[in-house]
């Protein structure tokens, strides 16, 4: 039987958390394969229904991704995505998943190695949880 390949949804500030993913790409560093990258404006604009609409669109695991503190393009939106994540997290486990299955983190546009590092080890958690019990067959 061929190992689990969870899927991921990254949701990716343009100004930071995008750029260092591309970053990472460009400087070839090594990273699951398993993730889809969103690319939105700023990461305070992802809300808990974007985060539980790609579980329930097959999403084993969400990773939201924006401007280090105090860095925000837009003044304070990552104060508002650690605030979304926060409830997301809170609904996501009154669904019955794992809150685990749901990261936020802080990449800006010059940390390509952070961006792979976190990813890596955010897919080997989500293989440790296994497939999302609501995740659809196809």
């Amino acid at each position: 039987m061929a190992e689990f390949e969870p899927r991921i949804v990254a949701f990716a500030c343009n100004w930071c958390s995008y750029a260092g993913a591309d970053l990472a790409g460009v400087s070839r560093l090594q990273y699951p394969p398993n993730i889809r990258t969103i690319r939105v404006m700023c990461s305070g604009r992802v809300t808990p229904s974007w985060i539980l609409r790609a579980f329930e669109h097959g999403a084993d695991g969400v990773y939201v991704s924006g401007c280090h503190i105090g860095d925000c393009h837009y003044a304070f939106g990552n104060k508002m995505a650690e605030k979304q994540v926060a409830t997301a997290k809170k609904l996501v486990e009154l669904l019955g998943l794992e809150p685990d299955r749901l990261h936020l983190e802080w990449v800006s546009a010059s940390e390509g190695q952070k961006f792979a590092d976190s990813i890596s080890q955010f897919v080997e958690r989500i293989k440790s949880l296994g497939k999302s019990p609501i995740r659809r067959s196809h």
